[in-house]
């Protein structure tokens, strides 16, 4: 039997949902492990940095062999103090943050408020970029809020006051990642998604380690094991991979697309933490989860609409971390 054309683009399709798919609930992982990793009694900097340290040569590696298929541009040196900066601020302190806040709330209600980045980006955009936003807009805004503090109120019921502390982190991070976002946006297209990645990336390690360093020099060697397996995991399994998913799936079938795939980060990570780590699952949380995820679903949608399926990738140039945050 003959492949058709069309054939060939709807299995284009089908592995790009499935590697979206699969990419997103890697990613909702990443507090899984970190969580996990705190009972070991772990703290944030080291795990930041085991993380960072870890996935570094990974990265490297991928750039390598991208490298060998196409010739990469030299960069100027504004370019390289931008990215600089940029790592600072996307894959350093906004994931730092997140690990700090991921110390009193749960899982589930942190992937949720990491899921709310895009809409901070609209804030953003319409408050300091003086950009219009469009009464569906509004409507997903104010349905995404109103889920997250519906959420709240669970982890607030049983963490008490350290749940206030916990989504402020873990909001100042998205915040911080949003902004991150705003700035890398113009850089994609002029660099590559993969180039910016990688030394955006070795920026944060450098950040991370010497944090990690000053803080206390010899955690980074004085780990259980435990804690080893589990940063390897989140560096290979939940950082790396996803990420490079992601990209792949970007390519095959647009960002909207693969945003909306994301849907399901939020929803494993509520069950993942229910496995993993004993933590409820209630109606007031699934009820929450469900108003965010259909926030996002409207403006995913609303996107989508003004954008070729399948050309959209190379007209907004995101990455995975873009989509699904620190």
């Amino acid at each position: 039997m003959s492949t058709t054309p069309q054939s060939i683009q709807h299995k284009r399709y089908m592995y790009g949902i499935l590697m979206a798919a699969i990419g997103s609930i890697l990613f909702s992982g990443k507090a899984i492990l970190v969580k996990l990793a705190f009972t070991y009694g772990a703290n944030a900097e080291t795990l930041l940095a085991l993380r960072m340290l870890i996935a570094l040569p990974l990265f490297w590696s991928i750039y390598w062999w991208q490298s060998r298929k196409q010739t990469m541009s030299p960069m100027s040196w504004p370019d390289c103090i931008k990215i600089f900066c940029l790592g600072f601020l996307g894959y350093f302190f906004s994931s730092y943050l997140d690990f700090l806040g991921l110390q009193y709330i749960s899982a589930g209600l942190e992937r949720i408020v990491l899921y709310l980045t895009p809409t901070i980006v609209l804030l953003i955009s319409y408050f300091v970029l003086h950009k219009a936003i469009s009464r569906l807009q509004w409507a997903a805004l104010v349905v995404g809020y109103l889920g997250v503090i519906t959420v709240f109120i669970q982890d607030a019921h049983s963490s008490g006051s350290a749940a206030w502390l916990g989504m402020l982190l873990v909001f100042v991070s998205a915040c911080v990642y949003a902004v991150y976002m705003i700035g890398s946006g113009e850089m994609v297209s002029r660099i590559g998604s993969i180039r910016l990645v990688v030394y955006a990336s070795s920026s944060s390690a450098f950040f991370s380690i010497a944090q990690a360093l000053i803080y206390n020099p010899g955690d980074l060697l004085a780990q259980t094991s435990q804690i080893y397996w589990l940063s390897l995991i989140n560096a290979s399994f939940c950082t790396v991979a996803p990420m490079l998913l992601i990209m792949i799936a970007i390519n095959r079938i647009g960002s909207p697309l693969v945003a909306q795939a994301g849907i399901l980060g939020p929803v494993s990570t509520i069950f993942m933490g229910w496995a993993v780590l004993s933590e409820p699952i209630t109606w007031l949380q699934i009820g929450g989860m469900a108003l965010v995820v259909s926030a996002m679903w409207l403006l995913v949608r609303n996107d989508s609409q003004k954008q070729k399926p399948l050309d959209c990738a190379n007209s907004n140039g995101l990455d995975g971390k873009d989509l699904y945050g620190s």
